[in-house]
């Protein structure tokens, strides 16, 4: 049963997104990928589901700080070399997946220099959507 908008504990589906998140990696098959870290963009979606339109209180400790939603990312994804972006991109999503109150995740890993003309990416999503 959903409260009246008046009430105060009104509900709303919450997304935290991160967007454009730059570093460098240790990916690919490639001999100089396999030599040298290269660019990397990450885009993060992660599903909270329903929440109320304002907390019960301002404290970071009842929120999924997302300070940690990116040192995941970042950690995750420098933690050793991978031939493949989709190995890559899987494990990531499982990694966000188990963060407390995540119910669903969108990732975007794309490699910025691997062509001069185009970058290359691959999105993946699973978990829940509403």
């Amino acid at each position: 049963m959903m409260n009246s908008p008046t009430s105060g504990h009104s509900l709303g589906q919450q997304t935290l997104t991160l967007t454009g998140l730059r570093f460098d990696a240790n990916l690919g098959i490639l001999e100089a990928e396999r030599t040298a870290p290269q660019p990397i963009q990450v885009d993060a979606e992660l599903s909270l589901g329903a929440q109320p339109l304002l907390p019960h209180d301002d404290e970071i400790t009842h929120v999924l700080d997302y300070r940690k939603v990116r040192k995941i990312i970042i950690d995750e994804c420098t933690a050793e070399h991978v031939n493949l972006l989709e190995t890559l991109i899987g494990k990531l999503a499982n990694r966000l997946m188990q963060l407390p109150g995540v119910l669903g995740v969108r990732v975007k890993i794309a490699k910025l220099e691997i062509f001069d003309d185009c970058e290359v990416a691959i999105r993946m999503e699973t978990g829940q959507w509403s």
